[in-house]
């Protein structure tokens, strides 16, 4: 079943949706992120179905979402005076936090670890379908796994219709980016895995931060992860990609060129607006990022924008870099993982 709600919310059709998530089905919503998959975080079959369909690995925890603060202590325990801060600071928003769980989260949601992942998302629609289904979802991003994340149902609906029980469409997600996950370790706030809230503003609240293993190399398969999108391959185009990075505009202008004509222009660019007439591909060859100055649009269009390029079938997508500061660190993070680390920096 296909719901567009891109306009408004149908009662009716909520209530149907709902009671799938109830009855032990899973569906496609959106949140402010990205698109995820739902079901009922209390009942392990329903959640076998999202491993199934995304074909995800098993190892690979997933992260809760609430609609309610208050219940947050039926799925975790032991929560710390910083863990309660972020969460009175960040939640709702583009947050997740990884804290110890209790009993009520079924083994197969946390990747059989004793902590579990836990978001409250912004977006109306979610929240209201996790609201009157009367239980947290958990909820991956919608896609293949290993493929890049859906902002858009048009993005995803191919490779997954047919293997979940509804579609809901609200239109294109505001931020197209994950979730940053944190976990407390001695009382610092660790980001696993860096996403929209950035390291600056949980100083801002915490005064100090960390960064996990996983940023920007890759993590050895054997490693326990606590984190969705640190393990496995993740955000991947079928088709090779690269990064190229440098401060020097004109140089990396230069050598993005260089690479083109090494491949005999047979490239696909993702690039920024103000290098669309300095980039000798093909109009139908480069794909806007948005502009170098406005990090929250590049977010926004980076996995539409290597779909897109995956579906012109080059021999090599080749990728302009962003600073790793501010979002720019979840940016580059995901774009690393999305090339298989070929990244350069001149």
């Amino acid at each position: 079943m296909y719901y567009n709600w891109k306009e408004n919310t149908n009662t009716e059709e909520l209530k149907v949706v709902c009671n799938l998530i109830k009855n032990g089905e899973i569906v496609i919503f959106p949140t402010e992120t990205v698109y995820g998959i739902g079901a009922n975080a209390f009942d392990e079959k329903a959640v076998g179905k999202i491993f199934m369909a995304k074909g995800r690995p098993s190892d690979n925890p997933l992260i809760v979402h609430i609609a309610d603060k208050k219940i947050i202590k039926e799925i975790a325990k032991d929560i710390s005076e910083v863990e309660q801060k972020l969460i009175d600071h960040f939640m709702p928003g583009p947050f997740t936090l990884i804290l110890n769980k209790t009993d009520k989260i079924p083994d197969i949601v946390s990747a059989g670890l004793d902590t579990v992942a836990i978001r409250m998302p912004e977006n109306v629609i979610a929240r209201g379908i996790i609201t009157f289904s009367g239980v947290p979802i958990v909820a991956p991003s919608a896609n293949i796994s290993g493929r890049p994340s859906g902002t858009t149902i048009e993005d995803i609906r191919k490779e997954l219709e047919g293997k979940v029980s509804a579609i809901v469409d609200g239109g294109e997600s505001q931020i197209g980016l994950e979730s940053t996950v944190v976990k407390v370790i001695d009382e610092v706030p660790c980001i696993l895995r860096p996403g929209k809230v950035t390291a600056e503003e949980i100083v801002s609240v915490i005064g100090t931060v960390d960064f996990g293993n996983g940023i920007f190399a890759p993590v050895d398969e054997h490693e326990k992860v606590e984190s969705p999108g640190v393990k496995h391959k993740h955000y991947a185009p079928e088709t090779p990609a690269q990064i190229l990075y440098s401060e020097d505009e004109q140089y990396l202008v230069f050598q993005m060129n260089h690479v083109i004509k090494t491949y005999k222009g047979d490239v696909v660019v993702l690039g920024f607006e103000e290098h669309r007439d300095k980039i000798i591909v093909s109009e139908n060859r480069f794909i806007c990022l948005g502009s170098a100055n406005n990090l929250d649009e590049i977010a926004k269009n980076m996995y539409s924008a290597l779909r897109k390029a995956d579906k012109l079938k080059s021999q090599l997508i080749l990728i302009e870099g962003v600073k790793k500061e501010g979002i720019g660190l979840a940016i580059m993070n995901r774009l690393l993982r999305s090339c298989g680390y070929n990244y350069i920096e001149f």
